[in-house]
């Protein structure tokens, strides 16, 4: 049973997504698909028994875990404008935030015309090796490039989104895309996996100190890991000139990621040359997905819109 407090949560999220002024309701179009990533079993060591969890009351409502098929959600648009964002719910590698964060905006995209594909990625806490959900969204962005025509998305308009772990996620995407994390000779595999934008929304950025406190850390390097471990899972290590563009989006009142994990990111990108901005907001805390109509984060949304419209001709 969904709590009062859960429901007006629930709501408010809606509110926000159908929050646009030129679209009707009909315009969320198509109901999503499921599009499996993987032919037979998935590659990397772990297995998994046992149905998907779903979870109930607390932080955990609405979050899956316990992820034997890694998939996407396909979320069709009535008039698609062109571009695709797969979108990676946070929740520290123990579980996917699909009903406060990654399911929200994708119904918000959606609505703008963009083909959106929700991420439901292995995760590390089920019993999958640390590196298998890179994997998947390595996988994820060849599959959605190589059927872009299909889907009716422009194949160099397709990027990453990411929240939280899920930000971590994106981002390592995003600057590690040559870095083979598993050998495969389908027709998927002749594309290239990295995205032609991301946006990381409170994302982990470091596992190093002060910032080693994260359940991310714990769930991908341990918990004592060595110093070499700590720099190959940190996003600012892999700062690159031709990183795609990337927009930061934080919270200053931020107890689990504080800013200073964009701020990194953003120095790091910027000292190689490559294009980044990130939007420190004063309230919010962790986890606000879309955020409420009366916090002035629910404008991140719009901002990411704006900020991508004025890329197209880069």
């Amino acid at each position: 049973m969904i709590s009062r407090r859960q429901g007006l949560k629930c709501g408010a999220a809606l509110v926000a997504a159908m929050a646009l002024p030129s679209l009707a309701a009909p315009a969320f179009g198509h109901e999503y698909e499921e599009i499996p990533l993987w032919t037979g079993t998935p590659p990397g060591d772990g297995r998994v028994t046992g149905p998907e969890k779903i979870g109930g009351e607390g932080s955990g409502y609405g979050a899956v875990s316990n992820i034997s098929t890694p998939r996407m959600r396909v979320y069709r648009p009535k008039v698609p404008n062109g571009a695709a964002v797969i979108v990676c719910g946070g929740g520290g590698y123990f579980r996917i935030q699909l009903w406060k964060e990654s399911t929200p905006i994708a119904k918000w995209l959606q609505l703008r015309g963009y083909t959106v594909f929700e991420l439901i990625y292995r995760l590390p806490n089920d019993g999958w090796d640390a590196s298998a959900p890179f994997m998947d969204a390595q996988r994820a962005m060849k599959i959605v490039r190589t059927r872009a025509t299909e889907f009716g998305v422009q194949p160099d308009r397709i990027g990453i989104m990411g929240f939280s772990a899920g930000g971590h996620l994106a981002g390592y995407t995003a600057l590690r895309f040559d870095h083979a994390l598993y050998q495969g000779s389908d027709r998927y595999e002749a594309a290239s996996a990295r995205p032609d934008f991301a946006a990381l929304l409170f994302p982990v950025v470091s596992l190093r100190k002060p910032y080693d406190t994260t359940r991310t850390r714990r769930e991908i390097v341990g918990k004592d890991p060595s110093r070499a471990a700590q720099d190959a899972w940190s996003l600012d290590t892999h700062a690159r000139k031709d990183a795609p563009p990337t927009i930061i989006f934080s919270a200053a009142d931020d107890p689990i990621t504080p800013p200073g994990h964009g701020i990194a990111l953003l120095q790091a990108l910027v000292a190689k040359g490559a294009p980044a901005e990130l939007h420190i907001f004063e309230e919010g805390g962790h986890g606000w997905g879309v955020g409420t109509p009366d916090q002035i984060l629910s404008q991140w949304p719009a901002m990411f819109d704006a900020w991508l419209n004025r890329r197209k001709d880069d």
